[in-house]
Order: C-alpha cells, then sequence, then structure tokens
C-alpha cells in the first residue's frame, strides 16, 4: 500500500540520467486518475525518465483494507491502464467503464513522450498474456535462473506480439554475472539487482559503489 511515486520523485530529484520505475505498483488498489496524474508529473520533473511497472495484487487482506473489491482485481487493472492512456492522450478526456468513469476532464501535466510505458508484472500464463496484449513490456520478478526464463519468454513470444516490441526486465532469485550473456541473448533488456539498501543512509555510496564494482 506503499507510494512508490514518492520515493521515486526523490530518486528522480537526485539523478540525471538513469530511468526510474515502480517494480511494480499494484494498480488496483489505487485511483487510476490520480495515478496518471503522479505518473505524468514524475515523468515530467525526470524528463521522461518514468517506466510504470504494475501488477494487479495478491493480497486480499491489502484489498480489503482499502475497500477495494478483491474479486475482478484483473479486469480493473486493464480498464485503469486504458482509462489513463486516455487521460494521457486527450486534452479532454471521457470514459466508460465498469469500474472507472469519467466526462470530459483535463489532467495535466502531459507525459514527455506522449505517453509512459507500462510494463506488466508476474510470471504467470495470465501475466504474459497481459504483457503481451496490452503492454510495453514485461518484468518477470524472482524467476529461477535462465532456464524458467527462456521458458516464460517462449510462451510470451506465442502470444502472437513481436518481443522486440517490448521491453523485457528481470529479477533472478540467484544472479550471477555468468547469467549476463545468456540473458542478452535471450533479448532481455534489464536485470534487475533486488538488494536491501543499508540502514545507515551515510553507507548508500559505498553500497552502492560496491554493486557496480560487482556488476558492472
Amino acid at each position: 500500500m506503499a507510494r512508490p511515486l514518492i520515493g521515486l520523485s526523490f530518486a528522480a530529484a537526485a539523478t540525471s540520467t538513469i530511468r526510474v520505475a515502480t517494480g511494480v505498483l499494484l494498480l488496483p488498489e489505487h485511483n487510476p486518475i490520480v495515478v496518471a496524474k503522479q505518473a505524468a508529473s514524475l515523468d515530467v520533473l525526470s524528463g521522461g525518465r518514468l517506466t510504470l511497472g504494475v501488477g494487479v495484487g495478491w493480497s486480499r487482506e491489502e484489498f480489503d483494507a482499502l475497500g477495494v473489491p478483491f474479486a475482478r482485481r484483473t479486469a480493473r487493472t486493464e480498464e485503469y491502464v486504458a482509462a489513463m492512456r486516455a487521460l494521457w492522450r486527450s486534452d479532454v478526456a471521457s470514459f466508460t467503464g465498469d469500474f472507472v468513469q469519467f466526462s470530459s476532464i483535463r489532467v495535466n501535466p502531459k507525459p514527455c513522450g506522449a505517453t509512459i510505458p507500462i510494463i506488466f508484472g508476474g510470471n504467470s500464463d495470465s501475466a504474459l498474456r497481459r504483457a503481451a496484449t496490452l503492454g510495453d513490456g514485461w518484468y518477470g520478478f524472482n524467476l529461477d535462473g535462465v532456464p524458467e526464463l527462456a521458458d516464460r519468454l517462449d510462451f510470451l513470444a506465442a502470444q502472437g506480439r513481436d518481443l522486440a516490441e517490448l521491453r523485457i526486465a528481470v529479477a533472478l532469485r540467484n544472479p550471477a554475472r555468468r547469467d549476463i550473456a545468456d540473458l542478452a541473448s535471450l533479448g532481455v533488456d534489464e536485470l534487475v539487482i533486488v538488494d536491501s539498501p543499508p540502514d545507515d543512509p551515510g553507507s548508500a555510496t559505498e553500497w552502492v559503489s560496491a554493486l557496480a564494482d560487482r556488476w558492472l
């Protein structure tokens, strides 16, 4: 239930070239009009560096706490994506769906590139179908090595979408430097390193440098 866009705003302000991304924002737990406004604002302030990773969520308890129905969360997510893209695309936008309706509203600023890349997270068949049919990319999380990744990419390609059109980001359960060449050959654009920062902010620079030494 955290607000990742707040943290990314801090990261974007402290950097100038790296892309910032949610990995992932559980979209059906949020108001899509608010998310569209916040995401576009962050995209503009960062100079077009935002990628919006979204997921459908899995914790019924979280949905109950927020007063959002757990049922049909996938359909809600898909509709929210369509509504946000309408807001980014049109100066005056209207939308009618099962979960969100609005008429002749303005949401500014608009994203730098007219839209914001939306990456669907998840390793299941249904998540991959969403990435293929609705997404600008796919984020596979906690995959059990290169063989599982290759299997998931084969399934993604079988959905009829050219993988070259999608941005592929993955996080492996136990990544190693020797995996990098295999990932590149499979068409992976980004290896996400999952690691926890130190408790002491003063040690953050040393921590980042150690990660760079290991992976770059």
